[in-house]
């Protein structure tokens, strides 16, 4: 079956609205209903581009992770400044929050959700993801740019920093700005001392 454009088109907006509804309902709050309703589609009609609620949550998995990876992945192969390339991570993330909103929420909050084997494959995904920003403090201490740092600690005290801003982090702001800032008070953590 070949997807058209329209189909596409559709299959977004049912992940854009059901993203919505789990950041502001709840992921187990929101049914297949409130999803219909929110695009405006009957119930039968919403089974005919979507199985399932689980199916939409590993959707909006996947939608965020082949954002970030490759992207994180060129920053890499550029062989950018470490310092370049984790300021780069936050603004990726940030974007998403910006343009995308729920979508993380439903990203952190809700993975486990996701059943086997899919969930497998997200988690190694994720791995992925942090094994890269890993390999960047760790480049970035062998350089001289970062001190002595144990690299776990540093790459989950980043994402604290820059995944949880969703809590709060209002879409319409200056995103890259704020990712600025941000990365100011963690590179300043790493700098020789």
């Amino acid at each position: 079956m070949t997807i058209t454009a329209e189909a596409t088109q559709r299959r977004a907006e049912i992940v854009r609205s059901a993203a919505r509804l789990f950041d502001e309902k709840g992921y187990h709050n929101t049914g297949m209903d409130d999803i219909a309703e929110a695009v405006g589609l009957r119930k039968p009609t919403l089974y005919h581009y979507v199985k399932s609620k689980v199916e939409i949550l590993v959707w909006i998995h996947n939608d965020v992770m082949t954002d970030v990876f490759p992207r994180l992945e060129g920053y890499v192969d550029e062989g950018l400044d470490p310092r370049e390339t984790l300021r780069r991570v936050a603004a990726d993330i940030l974007e998403i929050m910006d343009t995308r909103p729920g979508y993380l929420r439903v990203f952190f909050e809700h993975h486990r959700e996701i059943p086997e084997p899919l969930r497998t494959e997200a988690v190694r995904s994720r791995d992925r993801y942090q094994w890269l920003v890993e390999s960047t403090i760790k480049e970035g201490i062998r350089q001289g740019i970062f001190r002595e740092v144990r690299v776990r600690p540093a790459t989950l005290a980043l994402f604290g920093i820059t995944n949880w801003s969703y809590q709060w982090y209002q879409p319409g702001g200056n995103y890259r700005e704020l990712a600025d800032e941000l990365l100011d008070f963690y590179l300043k953590g790493l700098e020789p001392r």
